[in-house]
C-alpha cells in the first residue's frame, strides 16, 4: 500500500515493460521524457551483446588480442548504428555520443569475459 502511494505521487506512471520494448525494437521511436528508459535499453542490450558475442568467441574459438580488439569494435560499433541509425535520437539530450556508446560498456565487457573463458576452455581443455 506505501509503495502505491509512492508511484501514484511521483508524477507520470513509468513505462511498461512492453511499451519499452516496443519503443526499443520501432525504427525512430520518439523517447522524449523517457531518457532514463532509453539509457536503460541501451545498458540491457549491451549486456545481452556481450553475453552472446562471448558465446560465439568461445564456440568459434577466437582467443588473444584479435577477440577482444573485435568486441570492442563490434560493441561500439552495434550500439553507435543502433541509437545513431535506428532509433535516430539527438545525442546531446543524453550527454553526447561519448555517454550513450560508454553506457554499460564495463558490464558487458565482464559478461564477455566470463562467458567467452568458460565456453573456450570447456571446448578447448581437459
Amino acid at each position: 500500500m506505501k509503495s502505491e502511494s509512492l508511484l501514484s505521487s511521483s508524477g507520470p506512471s513509468p513505462l511498461g515493460f512492453y511499451d519499452i520494448l516496443s519503443r526499443a525494437t520501432t525504427a525512430k521511436s520518439s523517447w522524449a521524457g523517457a531518457n532514463e528508459e532509453f539509457l536503460d535499453v541501451i545498458y540491457w542490450g549491451r549486456q545481452f551483446l556481450g553475453l552472446f558475442l562471448g558465446l560465439i568467441w568461445g564456440l568459434i574459438p577466437l582467443y588473444g588480442f584479435l577477440g577482444l580488439a573485435l568486441f570492442a569494435l563490434l560493441n561500439f560499433g552495434i550500439v553507435y548504428c543502433y541509437f545513431a541509425g535506428f532509433i535516430g535520437i539527438d545525442e546531446e539530450e543524453y550527454g553526447g555520443v561519448w555517454e550513450l556508446t560508454k553506457e554499460g560498456f564495463a558490464t558487458s565487457f565482464a559478461g564477455f569475459l566470463v562467458i567467452w573463458i568458460i565456453i573456450y576452455s570447456g571446448l578447448n581443455f581437459d
